[in-house]
């Protein structure tokens, strides 16, 4: 995979990384602390500038945050609500949950978005809720930005700094992706379990 991803880095340059960057933020499961550092690395080679790679990626992660926002704002409250009823049980959600969660969301929600980007696993899911919160678009444009320029730049110039040893950057980052989702996993399954219907 690691091949594939470098042939599509250095055939595709820019556009290449920002289509990378967009679909690793619609699909999670593709590796982000594997392309970036590669990227990096490709531009310590000379091939593409550090700038330029980071600037590419921070466009398309900001890409695909928008769209998952924008799936959100469609869902809006009161579908969220209309969705807990119907499928709570597999949601682990109650229509009060989401009452609850918007709230909480009103409160916190700058720094969720924040913060959400840089955190690998989350950092796809997080602009759904600030869709559903209606979060205003300005503001969870310059929020996502921020955080994903962040993101970006730490994992690019990482790889960019190690040269060819820039997988030692998985090393690290995919262990903690891994124990996001297997956290997130088992909360989910606890909640499936102790979910009571009203």
């Amino acid at each position: 995979m690691i091949e594939a991803l470098s042939q599509l880095i250095e055939r595709g340059g820019y556009p290449g990384i920002v289509l990378l960057t967009f679909l690793e933020t619609i699909f999670p499961p593709l590796p982000s602390e594997i392309f970036m550092p590669l990227a990096g690395y490709v531009a310590s080679r000379g091939e593409l500038s550090l700038a330029g790679v980071i600037v590419a990626g921070s466009v398309g992660s900001l890409g695909g945050a928008w769209l998952w926002y924008v799936v959100g704002r469609a869902i809006g409250l009161d579908r969220a609500r209309q969705l807990a009823r119907r499928h709570g049980r597999w949601l682990t959600l109650h229509p009060r949950d989401i009452d609850r969660a918007d709230a909480w969301f009103d409160r916190h929600g700058g720094w969720v978005v924040l913060f959400g980007r840089m955190v690998p696993a989350i950092r796809s899911l997080v602009s759904v809720p600030a869709g559903i919160a209606q979060m205003p678009a300005g503001r969870f444009l310059l929020l996502s930005a921020v955080g994903s320029t962040i993101w970006t730049t730490v994992l690019m110039s990482a790889g960019h700094a190690l040269g060819a040893e820039y997988e030692r950057v998985g090393g690290w980052a995919g262990p903690v992706s891994n124990l996001v989702i297997g956290a997130m996993v088992l909360v989910y399954l606890v909640r499936l379990v102790t979910f009571k219907a009203d």
